[in-house]
């Protein structure tokens, strides 16, 4: 057996030689960049043009077989193709399903986000040079810029995954980059109930909500669910409404025919040229929308939102970072106060309570299971503070032997009552479901249409 003086120099030789390895292919990247013809190269069609440089790139390769073995030169062809038109090292994790999340702290820490959980990868670059190169190439390619004068940005790749990047000399160890992977695969409601996300009866129960036109908000913290679910609750807006989104960052993939997408955009270098959330939403009321969807609600545009919600547009959702449903009250109470409006705590509340009617909180926990660990209703004020009232909770006990959670959703026997609101609009929903009992997590589960 190893001793760990031992395993400690064999992953420093590895290191070692998985650095030397992105260091050569650099120095034929910037071969390759040397010797191509830019302006021929413009006239050439793109799988042509990919064609020469994959040739280009194989006879670097072969010029320099003194360093590179023959089973390591097809990997390098590959690599270098990967430099000039895909992700550089993170290549083969932009292809993996699996990951949620891409991490870079740096040229030699990666991590990802697998299944919920927070991995270590043996991903390297060659060093902090190539990892910038490849920010501002990836960067570019999205219409933005990252450089000392704005060494921030936040850019939607092609494939719709989010990145943020941060550069010197804000960050100390190099650069850092973190890409939220966009999924082709949607998760549906079916699948949450399979994977006991939440049960049949919570899901029966928002699905009648949005179709109800409820004003539902949705609270968690980062990558628990929030925008998943919101996008499953879209899929039961009646396809004769007229939808407005607005996001900061375009996530939201509605199906409805009548769908206006709307996007903030940055300022510029000189701080010009901004457009927020909040002037969205003041020009989305003139756009005669059914519903409103606010992808995130994070600042001053919360007051026109609840506007929104309290002046025709019932139905409309949002989602906000919050630690449980009563911390997601009394954020929206303070972007009310930062929007500017002086109002008194105790109308401010009146104003949100008559605008919201559904709160469901989503959690991440620990096991990297996603869960709906609350539905509750908003059912006005009470001397002055909030009267929320939960319907479905969830409750965990501990963690099974196998790693996930163990815990049971429960009804709590409460009787919303928004039920009668929704009967208005010709949706029954079954009194039983609000029965005080365990429910049956996991199974089949067909949505009724």
């Amino acid at each position: 057996m190893a001793t760990g003086y031992e395993s400690g120099a064999l992953y420093e030789s590895q290191a070692e030689s998985k650095r030397a390895f992105q260091q050569l292919k650099t120095r034929l990247h910037r071969q390759m960049i040397d010797a191509m013809d830019l302006s021929k190269a413009g006239q050439l069609p793109e799988h042509e043009l990919r064609k020469q440089l994959r040739a280009l790139a194989t006879h670097l390769c072969d010029m320099h077989s003194a360093y590179l073995p023959e089973t390591e030169r097809e990997q390098m062809v590959n690599e270098i193709m990967d430099e000039m038109y895909g992700f550089g090292p993170l290549e083969p994790l932009m292809n993996d399903p699996h990951v949620s999340d891409v991490l870079v702290n740096g040229a030699d820490t990666v991590f990802v986000e697998r299944f919920g959980k927070l991995e270590r990868t043996d991903v390297r670059f060659a060093d902090n040079n190539h990892l910038l190169h490849l920010i501002q190439r990836l960067v570019g390619r999205a219409g933005r810029r990252i450089d000392e004068v704005s060494p921030m940005v936040d850019a939607k790749l092609p494939d719709g995954s989010r990145l943020h990047a941060v550069i010197p000399p804000l960050t100390q160890r190099g650069p850092t980059l973190s890409i939220r992977r966009f999924s082709t695969a949607a998760v549906e409601f079916e699948d949450m109930v399979r994977s006991r996300s939440l049960t049949r009866e919570m899901a029966d129960f928002l699905i009648a909500a949005v179709r109800g036109r409820l004003n539902v908000l949705l609270s968690g913290g980062t990558g628990a669910g929030k925008t998943t679910m919101l996008n499953q609750l879209s899929r039961f807006i009646p396809v004769n409404e007229r939808v407005i989104t607005i996001e900061e960052t375009a996530e939201l993939q509605l199906q409805q025919a009548d769908v206006v997408g709307l996007e903030t955009r940055l300022p510029n270098v000189e701080g010009r040229g901004g457009i927020g959330q909040r002037e969205l939403l003041r020009n989305s009321l003139r756009m005669r929308p059914d519903r409103i969807i606010v992808g995130e609600a994070r600042g001053s545009e919360v007051l026109e939102m609840l506007q929104a919600m309290n002046t025709g547009h019932d139905g409309s959702m949002s989602t906000v970072h919050a630690n449980d449903t009563r911390d997601a009250l009394d954020r929206l109470e303070l972007m009310i106060a930062l929007s500017g409006a002086e109002l008194p705590p105790s109308i401010a509340r009146r104003y949100i309570a008559s605008a919201l009617h559904i709160l469901v909180h989503v959690v991440r926990l620990s096991t990297g299971e996603r869960k709906v660990m609350r539905i509750s209703e908003v059912a006005g004020t009470r001397e002055g503070e909030y009267n929320v009232e939960d319907i479905f909770v969830y409750r965990m006990t501990g963690i099974g032997s196998d790693g996930r959670a163990e815990g049971a959703f429960y009804a709590t026997g409460y009787e919303p009552e928004c039920v009668r609101r929704v009967a208005s609009r010709g949706h029954q929903i079954p009194i039983e479901l609000f029965t005080a009992r365990e429910l049956i997590a996991g199974g089949e589960y067909n949505v009724k249409y």
